[in-house]
């Protein structure tokens, strides 16, 4: 009888070891897993802010370069921000920011396109991985979209196709309200629009806020460099060469870069400047490769600026 109770308070004892065990054990997980998950939200939160100063910084730039931008003569420390986006970065602290800033005058508007600029938006898609009869279905299907009319191009799509969807909704007729709304237009997926691993999206090049159909050399970026109708890649380096020295003020200099081909490049670009700019921010602390993005939109016609579009990433595939 005394061993078994001997044996009982035994498997007790060892009962009540396990028990603190295995609470002790719990607890310092949930200990280190609230320390981590303070730690992400802490770098997070820094990553944002870093991303949100490159955002400012980058509204500066844009006054700095609407009062400093005609200069013949540059002055040390006047130099402006170019609208191309190439890249530029910033650090505070242990973080830093990358950022670019991209005129909208660059980029191919798909409110002003006519079927004239839609060779050049073909084009970009081509030279993105779009398949080109897929190409040409966006194209059309876009200026069908966007025309007041129920005619239907070639490749195009009106009322008749969008009705006859799993989930039916009608052509706009009109000009689009958001850069997402591609989405709806017939042959525009996600992956075209905002890009894959694999392969950028031709959201970085096209705009819904510009004031010409045409594209502003200055401006422009590689890709819509290489989709210009009566450029080639040797043309483009050309370009982007003299761009590096300084940007372009008369026809003459495209010209004499262009050659023979202007007249047709002619139709296609301008040297005309918006006071609408894109402003790509990402905010990167310490070592970290992986950073909080900005995607934002700004209009600076005075004093006051103004954002027409504020969004990361990952909300804009919502």
């Amino acid at each position: 009888m005394i061993r078994s109770r001997k044996g009982i308070a035994l498997l007790m004892v060892l009962w009540v070891i396990t028990m603190l065990t295995v609470l002790v054990i719990s607890f310092s997980f949930l200990t280190r897993t609230q320390a981590r998950s303070t730690i992400f939200f802490k770098e997070g939160t820094q990553k944002k802010f870093l991303a949100e100063a490159g955002i400012e910084r980058a509204v500066m730039e844009i006054y700095h370069r609407q009062t400093f931008r005609n200069q013949t003569v540059i002055v040390e420390g006047n130099e402006v921000m170019r609208i191309d986006g190439r890249q530029y970065d910033g650090r505070i602290g242990q973080g830093r920011y990358d950022l670019r800033l991209l005129s909208e005058s660059g980029k191919i508007d798909v409110n002003k396109m006519t079927d004239l600029a839609g060779i050049t938006l073909k084009n970009l898609l081509v030279n993105t991985g779009t398949p080109d009869d897929q190409a040409a279905v966006i194209v059309d299907s876009i200026l069908d979209w966007t025309d007041k009319d129920d005619l239907r191009r070639l490749n195009g799509a009106e009322d008749e196709y969008y009705l006859a969807l799993p989930v039916p909704y009608r052509a706009k007729n009109r000009p689009f309200d958001a850069i997402e709304e591609l989405l709806l237009v017939r042959g525009m997926t996600a992956d075209i629009l905002f890009g894959t691993g694999e392969r950028k999206g031709i959201v970085h090049y096209l705009t819904i806020y510009g004031t010409s159909s045409k594209v502003n050399i200055n401006a422009a970026p590689k890709e819509v460099l290489m989709a210009l109708p009566g450029l080639n890649e040797d043309t483009v380096k050309r370009i982007l060469n003299q761009r590096e020295a300084a940007e372009f003020r008369s026809v003459q200099e495209i010209q004499a870069i262009t050659g023979l081909n202007f007249p047709v490049l002619a139709q296609y670009i301008d040297m005309s400047e918006t006071d609408i700019y894109t402003i790509e921010s990402v905010g990167f602390q310490g070592d970290s490769k992986e950073g909080y993005g900005i995607r934002a939109i700004v209009s600076v016609p005075g004093t006051v600026p103004r954002f027409l579009y504020y969004k990361t990433p990952s909300e804009m595939r919502r």
